[in-house]
């Protein structure tokens, strides 16, 4: 009891990923007390051009996969593996590993609810990166994209560097 729900890839038939996205979704919001939590289908957005024109699209990063955020036990399990269209959990198909939270980080599904105790004008530190220990002034900050500009000293001129909003701290 109180286990934490994990993320797990199952695999589907190729071009079934958003299809059992969403009979996954149906199954979630008619078992109000699923261990199912979510499922998601990674895609980035990419340029297209068509007949001379770009447009964006939405591309899967990993055609025939689709990631699943749950509890895992033997209900989940079975439900997940009598969705239309899935194949199976991805390694061993009774104990699938989950993935671990850096390579979740990387596919950017989960959704990162940043505070920040900073604001422009203020002086920072950066904590990792290249700019690693050095002290800069907050230029910007762009919530919506998780960045924050720091101009910071390079061989004494100012130049203004983008860094991910829980990579810096106020400078105490």
């Amino acid at each position: 009891m109180g286990e934490e729900a994990k993320w797990y890839v199952i695999h589907t038939y190729s071009g079934y990923e958003k299809l059992v996205a969403e009979n996954i979704k149906k199954i979630v919001e008619k078992n109000n007390n699923s261990d199912i939590i979510e499922a998601r289908v990674p895609v980035e957005k990419v340029k297209e051009l068509r007949n001379g024109k770009y447009r964006e699209v939405e591309r899967k990063l990993f055609p025939g996969y689709v990631i699943v955020r749950m509890i895992f036990n033997d209900e989940s399990w079975f439900t997940i593996k009598s969705v239309k269209g899935v194949t199976g959990f991805v390694g061993d198909p009774h104990n699938p590993n989950c993935l671990t939270q850096s390579e979740v980080d990387k596919l950017g599904i989960e959704e990162k609810n940043i505070e920040i105790d900073y604001k422009v004008g203020d002086t920072v530190s950066i904590m990792s990166g290249a700019f690693e220990g050095s002290n800069g002034e907050v230029a910007e900050i762009d919530m919506e994209n998780a960045k924050v500009k720091v101009v910071v000293s390079v061989f004494g001129r100012n130049t203004s560097i983008e860094v991910d909003l829980d990579k810096v701290v106020l400078k105490k």
